[in-house]
């Protein structure tokens, strides 16, 4: 789980997110991103909607999983950005740990959250 400091508290702090957000979609879930000039580091929100499973217990292994990849990938995130991870597939809850990080590095990547690292 992300630290405290990188959540979001509160539904309407994700309206401005919504409202002037860029978007990069993949075929599992969707990023939106909006620069905030406001905090010194990065925050983050998973939305897993009802409509993806009926299941909490599934939606919140959604959440934890995706919030551990993002987590591991802290030390690469450039600059204080709002982050709304939106998950529209429930296979998301069944993809291997892999494929879901590799994913996610790419989205967050074309978003420009994450520094391009040369190896």
């Amino acid at each position: 789980m992300i630290n405290r400091t990188h959540r979001f508290h509160g539904y309407g702090s994700l309206k401005d997110v919504y409202r002037s957000g860029q978007t990069v979609r993949g075929p599992l879930f969707s990023i939106k991103t909006s620069p905030n000039t406001k905090k010194t580091s990065y925050r983050l929100a998973v939305v897993v909607s009802r409509k993806v499973n009926k299941s909490a217990v599934v939606r919140n292994r959604i959440r934890r999983r995706l919030y551990e990849i993002v987590r591991l990938l802290e030390q690469d995130i450039v600059g204080p950005h709002d982050i709304v991870i939106s998950v529209f597939h429930d296979r998301v809850a069944e993809e291997p740990q892999a494929a879901l990080v590799a994913q996610t590095k790419k989205l967050l990547t074309e978003a420009g959250i994450l520094a391009k690292r040369l190896r």
